[in-house]
């Protein structure tokens, strides 16, 4: 107990001591670029941004941590960032090195207590994934089943903070020089999203809610919690046998329509009936059954929405669909825009077209193609200018980060796919019987359900 004990000790000092210099390193790059910044906006000299950039993502690839992931996060919604920062982000991966073996028996028995190892058949010293937060084991428990353990990290909760505030600190400078986009909306999503994934009871109960309301899809399957050995840092649930999706690139057109077909459901079926969305559709959060059924993963990040906003969402669609601009200034407005000008309007058309074009079309179709691997990055940077052009100050509705979020995520899915689709007849059979009282009543139901698990 005594040896125990002088371990964690010299642990959380390391941990505390590599922190501090972790968040010097990156405030340093944070402030040379306000200081340049400065310099470019009173003296009119010009900075690399490209070369700052990469310097930042250097100091940011070498650390775990929430800013990592609000990173990658970032780097997915249009100008956020300028464009040299998003781009560099967007090479941020979720895989860190994971933790020893040391700190995870320390954590399972603070979990569990000093048997915890006495409840599993096998638990694999080794880590099958690691990530910003936490960390995930492969183990078999007594009757035999095969189950994943996520065990988040120590001291998540300090390092959201801190994070939290170098990401407002990044904003703030942001708006300095470019103030086309008001960022508080965003960094208050990314902060409650943040707070919530460090909350396993919470994501527990979410797991249980997408079971649930995807208990009819033949294509898409979601694992069980196992509540006796999760808490609210450790997670375990049933293991989902499958093969990363990047395998099937040279598939054969058929099964890649598949797949493609099923991550769609997988997504938009809660969306559009339950108004509810799985807002990380990364890489690592979904793998491909042997029958191309789809395995989703990893609850942290669901954002729940109120049924206007989902009907906004299908009256943008139809307002493009039908050159309608009154209605598509009432979408606008649900989503939770707010007096917009006429060519503020016009101008997140472009987007919004962007984002409903292959829905457009009556026919089989890919998606799109991009030049430079993120997707939407040449038309954000078109919308980008041009509320520059006629004004911005557009505050960007908290709503709209994760909707959006998602969007470009399986974009870039079914590009890498290729996948030939109607899917113009794919969303409208989807949304043919929308109804926004039905909505509800089915939203409440199920979360009601989950509450009563």
């Amino acid at each position: 107990m005594v040896k125990d004990t002088k371990e964690n000790k010299t642990a959380n000092k390391g941990k505390l001591t590599q922190r501090v210099k972790r968040y010097g390193q990156v405030s340093t790059a944070m402030a040379g670029l306000a200081t340049k910044l400065a310099g470019e906006k009173v003296f009119g000299a010009k900075i690399d941004r490209e070369k700052h950039a990469a310097d930042l993502l250097m100091r940011l690839g070498q650390l775990k941590g929430p800013l990592m992931k609000v990173g990658q996060i970032l780097a997915t919604i249009p100008e956020a960032l300028p464009t040299e920062y998003a781009e560099a982000f967007q090479q941020l991966q979720s895989n860190a090195p994971p933790m020893g073996w040391s700190f995870v028996r320390r954590r399972m028995r603070a979990e569990l207590g000093a048997d915890w190892e006495s409840r599993f058949q096998s638990f694999s010293h080794e880590a099958a994934a690691a990530a910003s937060l936490g960390q995930v084991h492969r183990a078999t428990l007594k009757d035999g089943r095969e189950v994943a353990c996520k065990l988040q990290y120590p001291d998540m909760v300090s390092a959201i903070s801190a994070d939290l505030a170098q990401l407002k600190m990044m904003f703030s400078l942001y708006e300095s020089f470019d103030s086309s986009i008001v960022t508080k909306n965003i960094h208050d999503e990314l902060k409650d999203r943040l707070y919530e994934e460090l909350d396993y009871g919470l994501e527990a109960k979410r797991t249980s809610l997408y079971e649930e309301i995807l208990r009819n899809e033949p294509g898409v399957s979601v694992p069980s919690v196992v509540p006796d050995l999760s808490t609210p840092r450790l997670l375990t649930s049933t293991w989902m046998n499958g093969q990363k999706i990047m395998l099937f690139k040279d598939a054969k057109v058929t099964d890649r329509n598949t797949i493609a077909m099923n991550m769609f459901r997988a997504w938009y079926v809660p969306l559009y009936f339950y108004g509810i969305i799985h807002g990380d559709p990364h890489m690592g959060n979904y793998s491909v059954r042997k029958d191309l059924g789809i395995n989703l993963l990893d609850f942290g990040c669901v954002r729940i929405f109120q049924g206007e906003f989902v009907e906004g969402v299908i009256n943008l669609y139809r307002a493009i669909r039908d050159d309608d601009g009154k209605l598509a200034v009432h979408a606008f407005e649900t989503w939770g825009f707010k007096n917009l000008n006429k060519d503020q309007i016009e101008t997140l058309l472009i987007w919004a077209r962007f984002l409903y074009d292959p829905l457009l079309d009556d026919k089989k179709r890919v998606i799109g193609q991009t030049n430079q691997g993120v997707y939407g990055r040449e038309t954000a940077k078109k919308v980008h200018d041009r509320l520059k052009q006629v004004g911005g100050g557009i505050i960007v509705p908290r709503e709209f980060v994760f909707m959006d979020r998602a969007a470009l995520g399986l974009g870039s899915v079914f590009i890498h796919l290729q996948a030939e689709i109607n899917w113009h007849r794919l969303f409208e059979d989807m949304i043919s019987d929308f109804d926004l009282q039905q909505l509800k009543e089915r939203q409440k139901k199920a979360l009601s359900f989950v509450a009563e698990t």
